[in-house]
């Protein structure tokens, strides 16, 4: 990306094109010999998606990567979560990408060390860095190499691996991701006593534990329930418990955490139906401490495999939604009536449970089809 995408002549037309049809204009001559269309559309992606998931770029001077870098990146929202609690001398992030972790996360360092393969995806991140008065050093060169030429030490190493294979095919296993995780493990922690790892939200948890070495913490980061990303911490010398945090960004719900060994050693209550119920938010849900959760908050489950639970008295700060529900019979259903459907440990889904009753989406109102140990039931809101 040259520095011509900056003249001020294209950046008036840029701005001025942030609402167009990229499609559209795509197909468009360039009005600017200088720079190509695709170049043009690659900026306006960028401001569009800026203005979401990173407003703190969404200032003059800034130039995007393309749209690849861009849906890789963190958030602004879970990078500023997790750099809340990281402090030290030296940080480094070898998987830079469009930097946006790095930005936060070394916000309490004295040294910061940016190590990214792109070329022109680096320059991009240096040139930000400097609009927005922050320094670094800046290293283009792959992970590999520098770990093999690397004589320093940090406080903490910080790395995002690649979750596509060369045919651009997503993939999971920490052995299939680039750099591959398992391989350099142990050279990581030879130079940090610190060592962090995004990795996706779909990777299996109790895989994860099983082939790492000295995991020490493990956090399910969602943004308004939508689970973002997995984050494993790695310490050096660490055989303890590992920890794990349940965190929803922008909700009202309070962070839970609790010890990996825990879900093991909990027994859930069950129970039919009483006056509320308990819906857990994805995060829960992804850590699967479904007895954990019935213990903790003194809360009954419906059935084993029903990840719903129930009590007569409303019990608060729980991670996710309380509903005050009632047991009816499908009779009571009338068409055409609206409701956010559920349906959970159920022969059928939603859209099929709409077709069925000939019911509306959406309103105020709930109606969960689940299962209870007696079996089959319907829950209305009250």
């Amino acid at each position: 990306m040259g520095i011509n995408i900056l003249n001020s002549d294209i950046q008036k037309y840029i701005n001025a094109n942030l609402n167009a049809d990229l499609h559209s204009l795509l197909l468009k001559k360039s009005p600017f010999p200088e720079v190509s269309m695709q170049e043009i559309v690659q900026q306006i992606k960028g401001k569009q998606v800026a203005q979401k998931k990173f407003p703190f770029l969404s200032q003059d001077g800034i130039i995007f990567p393309t749209q690849l870098s861009l849906e890789q990146s963190s958030s602004e929202k879970t990078a500023e979560y997790k750099s809340e609690i990281l402090k030290g001398k030296k940080f480094i992030d070898l998987t830079s990408g469009f930097g946006i972790d790095a930005f936060y996360l070394s916000k309490n360092f004295d040294e910061i060390t940016v190590v990214e393969q792109n070329t022109e995806l680096l320059e991009i991140v240096e040139h930000n860095w400097n609009i927005l008065d922050k320094k670094a050093k800046f290293i283009n060169q792959k992970l590999e190499d520098f770990l093999i030429e690397n004589k320093e030490k940090f406080d903490v190493i910080y790395l995002d691996p690649a979750r596509r294979d060369q045919n651009k095919n997503k993939v999971f296993l920490l052995e299939d991701l680039s750099p591959n995780i398992l391989e350099i493990q142990e050279q990581l922690l030879s130079i940090s006593e610190e060592v962090i790892i995004k990795l996706s939200p779909l990777i299996d948890l109790k895989y994860l534990i099983s082939v790492l070495k000295n995991v020490s913490k493990i956090e399910i980061i969602a943004v308004r329930n939508d689970v973002k990303e997995i984050v494993v911490s790695l310490t050096t010398n660490y055989s303890g418990e590992i920890n794990c945090n349940c965190i929803n960004l922008e909700s009202e719900e309070k962070e839970f955490s609790f010890g990996i060994n825990e879900e093991k050693n909990a027994e859930a209550e069950y129970s039919e139906p009483e006056r509320f119920i308990y819906i857990p938010n994805n995060t829960i849900l992804k850590a699967g401490i479904f007895n954990l959760i019935s213990k903790e908050f003194k809360i009954k489950k419906l059935h084993p495999n029903t990840h719903l639970y129930t009590s007569e008295i409303k019990i608060d700060h729980f991670p996710g939604r309380i509903l005050e529900m009632e047991v009816i019979d499908s009779k009571q259903i009338k068409k055409k009536e609206q409701f956010n459907l559920i349906s959970k440990n159920y022969p059928l889904k939603p859209e099929e449970i709409k077709k069925k009753y000939q019911l509306k989406d959406g309103g105020e109102d709930y109606l969960i089809f689940t299962q209870s140990k007696k079996g089959k039931i319907i829950l209305k809101s009250v």
